[in-house]
């Protein structure tokens, strides 16, 4: 490892660039030029060469001649993130999101909430799938998507107000309304599942329905999504639905074999 990217102590605007080179990484697009990724990060060539020598020497980025993507160091810290959790809710999932995905055959995906915004824990797609920004370990603020709507709407106050003081268009589409947030979630409590038209990205329609376990906890989000031009939600409201109780069913199986298990232990 190079003496430099040890010896200086990175000021806060170095860690933000640096953050900003990394992250201008997507799964579309997982290898770029150093002017490419400057523009992407919004920082001068010369700056965004000087800090990507210090991310490779890091083994957070790989160079392969004038080109850079992720390096194993961010493959070690990715693996980090998932908690136990999220791993054992995905496997209990799983079968149910891939019957979804065969009833459907658009994208399906599986997340939590995390704050004001949701984790992508799942995403399960074909050969038809639509340009979507979501990855898995990714965010986005649950406000504008199903999947966030749907899980705020059984969450608690505080929540839902912290989602409220966080509205942010990402779209002309996006809810920046407080008042009509909660009308909205009001809906979805009503309905039992949630719908984003264009919200969290144009030309992107979804619908997601909670998993609830016991005592009325919302424990993730279920949802299908695909291009407004020929995907109609309403059309999956029951498969979406159907899927969310088979995860919350599994999941509560799990608990009670351990609840058996520890008592008889």
């Amino acid at each position: 490892m190079a003496e430099s990217s040890v010896d200086e102590q990175p000021t806060l605007g170095s860690v933000g660039k640096a953050a900003a080179l990394l992250t201008s990484f997507t799964a579309d697009c997982r290898a770029m030029g150093v002017s490419e990724l400057a523009r992407s990060a919004g920082i001068p060539k010369s700056t965004a060469h000087r800090l990507l020598a210090v991310l490779v020497d890091w083994g957070l980025v790989a160079r392969h001649g004038t080109t850079y993507s992720p390096g194993p160091g961010l493959t070690e810290l990715a693996s980090l993130t998932g908690s136990a959790g999220h791993q054992r809710l995905r496997d209990r999932a799983l079968p149910h999101l891939l019957d979804l995905y065969e009833k459907t055959q658009e994208t399906v995906h599986l997340a939590v909430l995390d704050g004001d915004h949701i984790l992508y824990v799942e995403k399960i797609f074909g050969h038809n799938r639509a340009q979507s920004p979501s990855r898995v370990g990714g965010r986005v603020p649950a406000a504008c998507s199903a999947l966030g709507k749907a899980m705020l709407a059984f969450s608690d106050r505080e929540t839902v107000e912290r989602a409220c003081r966080q509205l942010r268009p990402l779209t002309p589409n996006t809810i920046v309304s407080p008042r009509l947030l909660v009308k909205e979630l009001m809906v979805v409590q009503d309905q039992g599942v949630a719908f984003d038209r264009g919200e969290a990205a144009l030309g992107l329609t979804c619908v997601a329905a909670p998993v609830v376990g016991w005592g009325g906890q919302v424990l993730a989000a279920v949802s299908v999504s695909g291009p407004s031009r020929r995907f109609r939600p309403t059309s999956s409201v029951a498969a979406v639905r159907e899927a969310a109780a088979g995860v919350a069913r599994s999941v509560q199986t799990v608990s009670e074999r351990r609840g058996t298990a520890a008592q008889t232990g």
